[in-house]
């Protein structure tokens, strides 16, 4: 039995592994292409106002970015302190992680045409719903907590760096909890009997809460939100409660209420977590009160769970290998960088001022290139190296105080913790 239930879980895992590879590579491609040729610039210009076109605009940005809720706190916090009004980037903060380019894309894969609308439109609105009430509840801005400026700067505008962020980066950002993600609803559909949810938890607004309750302080990325929503349908949870965990589960963590409290406010924060929960309580009532159940179910592409694959499936046994090689050089990368900066005393050109903090928050390539681009800007700053696995960041620096170095980290959205 026990056997079986192993056989069971890794055909589950290659089913699902299959149906989402294919797109997800087309997706880590938009992502670079989005990433390195979108004009930056325009996303201050846009969300500079507190008003409603504001609020829009910086929704309208943020849906189709393929950023998480830890990846996507530099950058709103970013836009804060430089001009951007505080509903603009509560808005953008919520309608971000809930979606993006290659999750959209995904959702086609394993949820159907209905969801892959359903979720950027969600995204969009509830985002615009956080927004609008920062914009008439939030308070008014101290001048000290806005640095406005109006350096913008590009990175290098390169078919290799488009490619490096897509293949590379984005996969090193978001393996880990796609790779967890796939686990889990392997696990899920190994553990739970089908029709769970029709025959066990009759009450589709209990499900809702106990759903609601379970997404919010956890992590899960947009994509990685994918295959489990997809297994949770097909054991009985009604679409409205999966709509709840696409959006709660990607858009909030423990780690990023934090920051958004510390860096913004706690009215601000309440303001974030309301819409975020009351826009999943609501979207998820509407879908399941207004849409005919049959057009998200019927619309789920039926896996050959039994087989383990499809006749004509090359295309799809290619990409899930190519899937499986991107991941794991990313971790392989992510190794040698790690090796490479710790066991290289010259690194660090003056090993007596070398100087270990350890900062919180970082998740991501983007979090971590954030950080040393921060710290590098203070004066008498040497060598910077931050690594988002072990939460340190190691400076070579002279003259260099620890308060300095609190008020740049602080004001990049992430938690300074002190020297190690």
């Amino acid at each position: 039995m026990l056997w079986e239930n192993i056989s069971v879980f890794f055909s589950e895992l290659w089913v699902l592994l299959q149906e989402m590879a294919p797109y997800l590579l087309i997706g880590f491609l938009f992502a670079g292409i989005l990433k390195v040729f979108f004009p930056k610039r325009l996303i201050r210009k846009y969300i500079g106002k507190s008003n409603f076109r504001s609020v829009l605009n910086a929704s309208l940005l943020g849906v189709p970015m393929p950023l998480c809720s830890c990846g996507v706190l530099p950058t709103g916090i970013s836009f804060f302190k430089n001009g951007a009004s505080r509903g603009s980037t509560v808005s953008f903060l919520v309608s971000t992680p809930q979606t993006g380019v290659d999750s959209i894309i995904a959702t086609y894969a394993m949820l159907g045409l209905p969801m892959a609308i359903l979720r950027p439109v969600i995204a969009l609105f509830s985002g615009v719903l956080g927004g609008t009430l920062t914009n008439y509840l939030g308070g008014s801005i101290a001048a000290s907590e806005q640095l406005k400026s109006t350096k913008d700067e590009e990175g290098e505008k390169s078919f290799r760096e488009m490619v490096r962020y897509g293949f590379v980066e984005m996969v090193q950002d978001i393996s880990k909890w796609l790779v967890i993600g796939f686990l889990i609803a392997a696990f899920l559909s190994v553990l739970i009997p089908d029709d769970f949810f029709v025959e066990t938890i009759t009450n589709e607004y209990l499900s809702m809460l106990l759903i609601l309750v379970a997404s919010i302080p956890l992590y899960v990325c947009a994509t990685g939100s994918i295959p489990i929503a997809a297994v949770l349908l097909m054991k009985g949870l009604s679409p409205g409660a999966a709509i709840v965990f696409l959006m709660a589960g990607p858009a909030t963590n423990a780690a990023t209420m934090a920051v958004i409290s510390n860096s913004m406010g706690k009215r601000t924060f309440w303001l974030y977590l309301l819409s975020i929960v009351g826009g999943a309580v609501l979207f998820g009532t509407v879908v399941n009160e207004l849409i005919p159940r049959g057009w998200i179910m019927n619309a789920i592409p039926e896996f050959d769970h039994a087989a383990g694959h499809h006749e004509g499936n090359l295309i799809k046994i290619i990409s899930a290998i190519v899937m499986i090689l991107l991941i794991i050089n990313g971790f392989i990368q992510k190794y040698i960088e790690r090796s490479k900066t710790m066991n290289r005393p010259d690194k660090f050109k003056d090993m007596k001022a070398m100087q270990t903090y350890r900062v919180e928050g970082m998740t991501c390539n983007h979090c971590k290139a954030n950080v040393e681009k921060g710290v590098r800007e203070l004066d008498d700053t040497g060598e910077v190296y931050a690594d988002p696995a072990t939460n340190e960041l190691r400076i070579s620096a002279t003259g260099l105080s620890e308060e300095k170095i609190r008020e740049k980290v602080e004001s990049l959205g992430y938690i300074f913790k002190g020297r190690k």
